[in-house]
């Protein structure tokens, strides 16, 4: 375990977040210009579903089965776990714990492309398809928690008839179910689904010769491409590291503990679904990590009063370099314990 976390630290991806973080310990006025973020955003999704969709075209459905109903549980049960531990525990009205749960059920591309990186470097396999997990996992959980906020709003603006019965009241009641689906609509469509499910298609009907004619910029200039956007994200996380106030204890607890539970439950769903320990890390940082480029999104159209203090600052500033820097040696020692 410590050879691989030190090895995890001296990557030269962790080690561009880590500088992006001193940036703005020295004041410094480093940082990518908007444009070169967003592209960089782009190419990374892009870039991950194709090259996940290249390995689906060799594999069969049945074989797909039993992984993809695994990631499909996670991401649909994660977000309703957390959402009542939010609520009871962490005191958080209806905005704010969806708006979490919709975060820490849905997934990180960045800290996936991290985790492959470690697992190519370590020589450690892992199955083809790991990308289409990814995908699989990205709107699930924003789709379930928008739901439970949907609920909710339902819920209280109910009000008892003259027979007793509850009924629907006032306007905010009414408009729930149109709004609703259509920001569910917008999560479907939003830049990062589109992209990874779009580059899964591609990569199933270009297959491995096809790839290997853009082989130099989408794999060639992967490793490269990441460490300019960690050097950016790592400069991000640390400037939001002044709401940690806002954050309070509970939630920062909550931003550490839950991805450690998730993973591992991750990893135990991937032993029981064939993967090998290789697809269970890959299995186990998908449901330890949180997202914050799609959710986000959906969540200021969905949820315009859930507050960003919270779920920025949880998903960006803690959860994920814990999972960068700790996460990920902990969670592939995770594995490896269990597959002996």
């Amino acid at each position: 375990m410590l050879d691989l976390a030190a090895s995890n630290l001296l990557s030269p991806a962790i080690l561009c977040f880590v500088l992006g973080a001193v940036a703005v310990a020295l004041r410094s006025d480093l940082r990518l210009p908007e444009p070169v973020v967003a592209a960089l955003s782009i190419y990374l999704m892009l870039a991950i579903g194709m090259k996940g969709g290249v390995e689906l075209s060799g594999q069969s459905p049945a074989e797909l089965a039993t992984p993809i109903a695994a990631a499909l549980f996670l991401g649909c049960a994660i977000p309703l776990w957390c959402y009542a531990l939010l609520r009871r525990f962490a005191g958080l009205g209806v905005s704010d714990a969806a708006a979490m749960a919709a975060h820490y059920g849905s997934v990180s591309a960045v800290t996936f492309a991290a985790a492959t990186a470690l697992l190519n470097q370590q020589g450690i396999a892992y199955e083809g398809y790991a990308a289409a997990l990814l995908a699989i996992m990205e709107i699930p959980a924003i789709v379930v928690a928008i739901g439970l906020a949907g609920v909710s709003t339902l819920a209280s603006a109910s009000y008892a008839g003259p027979n007793g019965a509850a009924v629907l009241g006032g306007q905010a009641g009414l408009s729930v179910g149109p709004r609703l689906a259509g920001v569910v609509s917008d999560a479907f469509a939003s830049k990062s689904v589109l992209l990874l499910a779009g580059g899964l298609v591609i990569g199933i009907l270009i297959g491995p010769t096809g790839l290997a004619k853009v082989k130099p910029l989408f794999v060639d200039l992967f490793p490269g491409l990441l460490c300019l956007f960690l050097l950016e994200l790592g400069r991000l996380a640390a400037a939001k590291f002044d709401e940690f106030r806002q954050v309070g204890a509970r939630l920062a607890v909550f931003a550490i503990v839950m991805p450690v539970l998730h993973a591992a439950v991750g990893i135990a769903l991937a032993h029981a679904a064939g993967l090998s320990e290789g697809g269970a890390i890959i299995l186990g940082v998908l449901a330890g990590s949180a997202s914050y480029i799609a959710a986000p999104a959906a969540v200021r159209l969905a949820l315009p009063d859930a507050n960003p203090g919270y779920y920025l600052t949880c998903s960006l500033a803690i959860t994920f370099p814990f999972n960068i820097v700790v996460g990920l040696p902990l969670y592939a020692a995770m594995a490896r314990w269990l597959y002996g």
